[in-house]
């Protein structure tokens, strides 16, 4: 029994030998990486006053939707959207004949009355004559100077009739309100014009508002003639603008809890209807701010390249906010005030990539 367990244990000694001897080889050193040179700055804890950005609306500082008091087919449109007309120049025709036809009847009736009137100033002064020579009774000349003031305010009624009869017949010629641009044109020939129909759309040619959206918690901020900074969308080209607070809207929107506040924009020729975006000044506090050349865009993460206390590169995904005026950028997430940032290293490198660092 001891003969057996000795060799046992002299074959296990030796198997763990020959193990030992045939894995024995020493794994190889890893490879050095290249290392990197560029220059070291920390990340900085600034306090400023974070801009808070609002949108808006552009809108024309004058809008009109034209119509007319005349009922008729239109006969004639002069113009079509996009066309710049002057003041007083003519948008649609509308056929004259039921107000032309207006102003004969009104015409006819100040003809009547004031034939009426006539015989009744012969009249009153027959009456007149009478009384004097004991001919006629108070009664009579009263009841004569009654119908001469009757056939007065007859004339003058009639004469009203005639104004206004013409005035709408005026408007058989639609009339662009003010010098603009046509927005839209709402009938064609043949459509019924009526009173109350809107016929042509047209909006000022110079001068805009932005109608900004704010929010209750915000609406504190803004006041009235104040200067805001101001940017389009879509005309990059403008670059910043300044606009003027001109009319704060007291009321806000149940439903979205929003005050519309009106900036006036003037001598620029935006289209209506743009987005816009204006800033407003925040309350002061502290974030963390980095170059922005030390960031780099990698399949959609941002990415930074850190010193670490070895002297040796770091690669780390940050997230950043807004852009600062002296060319940093907001750092949201990923640094900590005094972390130092490689500025000009290549790209997102290795981790434990050596850095010399440039003076």
């Amino acid at each position: 029994m001891k003969t057996s367990t000795l060799l046992t244990v002299s074959f296990l000694g030796l198997a763990t030998g020959l193990t030992a001897a045939c894995g024995s080889e020493a794994p190889s050193a890893p490879a050095k990486l290249p290392p990197i040179s560029g220059h070291v700055a920390a990340v900085e804890a600034v306090r400023d006053a974070k801009p808070i950005e609002i949108y808006g609306i552009v809108q024309p500082s004058r809008e009109s939707f034209v119509s007319s008091r005349v009922i008729g087919p239109v006969i004639a449109t002069k113009v079509d959207a996009g066309d710049v007309v002057k003041k007083g120049q003519p948008l649609v025709e509308i056929q004259p004949q039921t107000s032309e036809g207006q102003v004969a009847q009104a015409k006819g009736a100040l003809a009547q009355a004031e034939a009426a009137l006539s015989l009744a100033e012969k009249n009153a002064r027959r009456f007149e004559q009478l009384h004097q020579e004991h001919a006629a009774s108070d009664l009579e000349l009263d009841m004569a100077h009654m119908q001469h003031e009757q056939a007065l305010g007859a004339v003058k009624q009639a004469q009203g009739a005639v104004e206004a009869a013409s005035s709408v017949a005026a408007e058989a010629v639609v009339r662009a309100p003010f010098a603009a641009r046509i927005v839209s044109r709402l009938v064609d020939v043949g459509d019924l014009a009526a009173p109350g129909r809107q016929l042509v759309r047209v909006e000022s040619l110079s001068g805009r508002k932005i109608w900004l959206t704010i929010r209750e918690a915000d609406i504190r901020r803004v006041h009235r003639d104040q200067k805001l900074a101001v940017r389009f969308d879509t005309r990059p080209d403008l670059g910043t603008v300044e606009g003027t607070v001109d009319e704060i809207v007291p009321a806000a929107d149940p439903a979205t809890h929003t005050f519309t506040v009106k900036v006036s924009v003037d001598g620029l020729d935006v289209a209506s209807g743009t987005s816009a975006r204006a800033e407003l000044p925040g309350d002061v506090t502290e974030r963390l701010a980095i170059p922005a050349t030390a960031v780099f865009d990698r399949g959609g993460l941002q990415l930074v390249v850190v010193l670490s206390g070895e002297g040796t590169a770091r690669t780390r995904a940050v997230t950043t906010g807004a852009s600062l005026p002296d060319g940093r950028i907001e750092v949201l997430s990923g640094l900590s005030a005094g972390d130092r940032i490689v500025l000009d290293a290549p790209g997102p490198v290795a981790d434990g990539t050596p850095v010399e660092v440039a003076q």
